[in-house]
């Protein structure tokens, strides 16, 4: 009997710890403010957009700046001295199951430490060029399989990721995400992966020194100017980049690449969406705040905090709106929208109420606004029920469980992508 009420405290005080998490950041519906989102298809003048060429060609250009003036910040184009080099190709690797190739692309050829370690896989066999999911990794691509075939990353991890607390991997961090990739799923669905850590261009700490920002620099400069660009842009360049180096690969079909993140990287696919109109697909997972989720909701993550704890993701404008949501000239809603007309999708998970799941229906729920410009039938009304995905040109499913990538969600993904990337 002891034993059973030792038992019962300790759980008691587990969930009262787990509940007192974030403690002071509202996680009930009935106080979420009242709010108005900014208004998608009128323009800055207030002229309003009624056709999808003046979304185009008018109100897309005017939102894409604003969210490059307020939150993500500006990020310079492709560099002029790129190199690309195939260092293993693999005909049958992880089992016999797939091809697989490892790509250095060197952003600033000739200088030590740019570079993007690129790992590609694909099915084994396949009728001709492979649509593939691009994605950031966090740890390095060793982590998403245990296979020695695949090289330990070079560059910098950190010790809760599985680094040895110098920045250099381990083989012990061999595979520690495998569950996150589902790789038997993606390649038997016909599609290829293909993946790099996010720490070959900027590492995930407060630190504009050790990235790929310093290269763009001028004289004297130590930091990127408020309205420069921020981590998760830089993580949107490298995406842009490893496209580049596909758009050169003859196994890759490069009109079928989604785009693809989960949580701070979600973050990150929808931005790399939205500046880099070649991804074909976008797809959010538990993005949250400065992701898919409407700030303007104040549930969960806030810009507050998440300006606050990282303030490195974000440009220095963003911080102006740290507890006063309500002046920002744009919300989320709207960077899905700069997705459009190419399909985009946003997943939520039950127990990740810090990502605001209602908040990231909403955003995707408005977005179809401009969708409706194209042509395109709204078919996100209501917030869906768990594990009842809801797929149009826009697309969402609310998962049962917590702050990851799962079997489920991939599963979906892949639905999406059959949907608009194989008729």
């Amino acid at each position: 009997m002891r034993i059973f009420k030792f038992c019962v405290f300790v759980f008691a005080v587990l969930t009262l710890s787990l509940n007192a998490q974030n403690k002071g950041f509202n996680y009930d519906e009935s106080k979420v403010p009242e709010y108005t989102l900014p208004e998608l298809l009128k323009t800055e003048d207030g002229r309003a957009i009624s056709n999808a060429e003046e979304w185009s060609n008018i109100r897309r250009p005017e939102v894409l700046k604003l969210f490059e003036d307020h939150v993500f910040g500006k990020s310079p184009g492709k560099p002029d001295n790129m190199s690309f080099e195939v260092t293993k190709s693999l005909p049958e690797a992880l089992g016999g199951k797939v091809r697989l190739k490892e790509v250095r692309i060197k952003y600033f050829d000739g200088k030590e430490g740019a570079f993007i370690d690129l790992l590609i896989i694909l099915p084994k066999k396949s009728a001709g060029k492979v649509p593939v999911f691009l994605m950031c990794n966090f740890g390095g691509n060793h982590r998403i399989h245990p296979s020695k075939e695949i090289s330990l990353t070079a560059s910098w991890m950190s010790k809760s990721r599985g680094g040895d607390g110098k920045g250099k991997a381990t083989e012990e961090s061999r595979g520690i995400k495998e569950r996150s990739y589902s790789i038997d799923e993606i390649v038997n669905s016909g599609y290829g992966l293909v993946t790099y850590h996010a720490a070959d261009v900027d590492p995930d700490r407060n630190n504009f020194k050790d990235g790929i920002h310093p290269y763009y620099y001028k004289e004297g400069q130590k930091n990127p100017t408020p309205a420069e660009w921020g981590t998760i842009a830089a993580w949107a360049w490298g995406l842009s980049r490893a496209m580049d180096y596909l758009e050169t690969d003859s196994d890759i079909d490069t009109s079928k690449v989604s785009v693809l993140g989960h949580s701070r990287l979600g973050k990150t696919a929808l931005w790399a969406g939205a500046v880099d109109q070649r991804f074909a697909l976008v797809i959010s997972n538990n993005s949250g705040c400065g992701g898919a989720a409407l700030s303007r909701r104040r549930f969960g993550e806030t810009v507050a905090r998440i300006n606050k704890s990282f303030p490195f993701w974000f440009n220095d404008n963003f911080n102006k709106y740290s507890n006063n949501e309500d002046e920002l000239p744009i919300d989320q809603h709207m960077l899905l929208a700069l997705a459009a007309p190419r399909p985009v999708y946003v997943a939520s998970a039950t127990e990740d109420r810090w990502a605001d799941p209602k908040g990231e229906f909403l955003s995707a729920k408005h977005s179809q606004e401009v969708y409706k410009l194209f042509g395109y039938e709204s078919v996100l009304a209501k917030w869906p029920e768990r594990d009842s995905p809801v797929m149009g040109r826009v697309g969402y499913h609310l998962r049962n469980g917590k702050h990851t990538v799962t079997k489920y969600d991939w599963q979906q993904f892949i639905k999406f992508a059959d949907m608009h990337l194989k008729k």
